[in-house]
Order: C-alpha cells, then structure tokens, then sequence
C-alpha cells in the first residue's frame, strides 16, 4: 500500500475513489514493476513491485485488503511465466525410438533394393518363363513393388516390443502405488506415480546431488541442540516427539543466574527476535500463536525459542514484541532487515 490509499479502509471509501493507473505493459518480470497512480486532486504517485500481488500470493499477518486488478488471465506475470512441462522420457525410450528408426530406414532401403531387383529381374525374363506371360508387364508400376516389400519385411520393426514395454511400465507404476515401504505414516500418504515414463530410471539412482534442504529433510525440521557460552545443550537422548527440546539444563541455568546467564538470554533473545517469522493468531484462541515463516529454517529457531519461554508476539511495520521467561513484553525497534537466501538478519534497537 500507500500513504495516499491508507485512509481507504471500507468499501464506502473504495467507491468514492477517483484516479487511474498508469503501468507497463504485460511483462514476465516478476520482480519488476513501474507504474503510476494518478487520483484526482494529488500527484502523481510512483508504484513498484513491493505495491503489487502476484497472482496466487497469499495474504499474512491481515484479514483483507482492498485493490486494483491489473493484469488478468493470460496477461498475468505469474501465467506469462508458465510454460509447458517438458516430456520426460527414459534412456532406455530414447534408446529404442533409435534402434527403431534406424530399423525403419533400413526397411526403407531393403524395399527400395528389392523392388529395383524385382523389376529388373521380371523385365528379362518375362519371355522364358509362362507364368509371366500371363501378367501384365508392359508398364512395371515400381511404388507397387515397393509396397509389396514394405508389407513382406514389416516384421523388422517390432511394434509388439513397444506396446509390451508400455503394459510393463503401467504395472510397475500400479506396484508403486501399493508399495508399503513408501507409505508416509506421519502424512497419510502413499507413493504415487504420476507417469510411468522413468520407472525403469529409478533402480539406476546412485548419488543425490540437491541444493535444497527441503529436498532431503521434508521441510521436518526442529530445535535439538545449540551451543551457548562453550556449553553444549541437547547432549540427552532424544525422546520420540522430534518436535521437543529435550535438555532443560539450560533453563535451570537461566534461573540459577549461573555465570553464563546472561549469554543464555541473549542466545534465545535473538533466536526470538532475528528472523522474518508472522505470527497469527486464532479467532478461537488469540493465545494461540501460530508462525507462518518462508522458511523451514527460522520457523524451527522461532518454535525452539518459544518453547523454551522466549516467545515473538508480534510484528508490525517496524517494531517486533517479545515475552522473554514470563517478563513484560519487550518492544523493539527494525532498523533494517537484511535477506540471504533462507537465513535472514534483523538488527534491532531497544525502543
């Protein structure tokens, strides 16, 4: 949003709105973004893409907003992004559509040999031979012989081979979909295979290589040991729920005021407050936080700290709130937020 549209807070106020927008054309820029918002009796106001939705975008930390829609359907940046998925196929398909083609051209050349061979032969020997005689020679239709050697050597190509293959693939797509060592207990899900065209690929998988850590954890991801002032916490077994924080040594420290204590409130502090996590609260239970976080990552430290009595309350524009062990809630201050990747960094002053 901004400061000009702020007071437009019902639908009473959109109606009375007059103005227009002035953007770019439709584009696949996602991240870019020029326009202008003229309303009648103001200036000119510059828009760029932090003003804007991209189709899909789901709304966080606000219930509504009100807005213009700019480009729609196949006009939109997300559709104008989108493209066909490719066609996925094995190397053992691309191997037999060669060994296939190859095949057809060389039934191609036997049909072309032996239709010449054909021809010739019957034009010498039309005369000493009485069964000859009684066809019709004088005008030799070679596309006819070659037909004819077309269908006598049609059995180079095995047709019967590819459809085998593809019945083969569809029931090794259906013994995956019944596989119980791929069924997910914790989701309820089984396997499902939604193309048969690589099945034969999978048994051939020696080494991952992945830039994600989503890929090889499922985004499952939780606090289980830190290291604070050159003591290590989490050291114990793990107990079953993966979701819990297991040593609490480290809050009897907190309480015992033991020499590393305040290194120990400052850790969780920053776990608590470093990050660009949204709480939400439900309408049921505004006791009930809920932390929606891009990613996996901060929403592992934020969930760890909060379990430990560190709790982030709340954000707004440029101030976040903390309840530190049960003390009053903390407000402080962004002075600037800096991205990398999945970590990011917030310095903060206390206001």
């Amino acid at each position: 949003g901004s400061a000009e549209t702020k007071h437009v807070t019902s639908a009473g106020d959109v109606m009375s709105v007059q103005g227009f927008i002035e953007c770019e054309h439709p584009n696949s820029r996602l991240y870019e973004f020029v326009g202008n918002m003229l309303l009648k009796g103001q200036t000119a106001t510059p828009l760029g893409p932090s003003h804007i939705l991209l189709r899909g975008a789901q709304l966080k930390n606000t219930q509504w907003v009100y807005g213009v829609v700019l480009y729609t359907g196949h006009d939109s940046k997300v559709m104008q992004n989108s493209s066909a998925a490719p066609i996925k196929r094995s190397r053992m398909d691309q191997t037999t559509n060669v060994q296939i083609l190859l095949l057809f051209l060389l039934l191609i050349i036997l049909a072309l040999v032996s239709a010449s061979i054909d021809i010739s032969w019957m034009d010498k020997n039309k005369n000493s031979h009485w069964y000859l005689a009684a066809m019709d020679l004088s005008t030799p239709n070679f596309f006819l012989e070659f037909l004819t050697f077309i269908i006598v050597y049609n059995n180079l190509i095995p047709i019967s081979l590819i459809v085998t293959i593809e019945f083969v693939k569809f029931m090794q797509a259906y013994l995956i979909n019944l596989d119980l060592d791929m069924y997910n207990v914790h989701r309820d899900t089984p396997a499902m295979a939604r193309s048969s065209n690589i099945n034969e690929e999978l048994g051939q998988v020696k080494v991952i290589f992945s830039d994600k850590t989503g890929t090889l954890t499922c985004n499952d991801m939780t606090l289980k040991k830190c290291s604070i002032a050159g003591i290590v916490y989490g050291d114990k077994p793990l107990s079953e729920d993966i979701s819990e924080f297991s040593d609490y040594t480290v809050l009897d420290n907190l309480r015992e005021h033991h020499p590393s204590a305040s290194v120990i409130r400052e850790f969780f502090s920053l776990l608590a407050v470093c990050h660009t996590v949204v709480p939400e609260r439900k309408h049921d239970n505004v006791d009930d936080i809920v932390y929606q976080a891009s990613s996996p990552d901060e929403g592992a430290l934020v969930m760890g700290a909060k379990k430990l009595g560190f709790s982030f309350n709340v954000r707004t524009h440029d101030t976040v709130v903390i309840n530190a062990v049960s003390q009053l809630e903390s407000a402080l201050v962004v002075v600037c937020v800096i991205c990398f990747w999945l970590f990011s960094c917030v310095f903060l002053f206390v206001q």
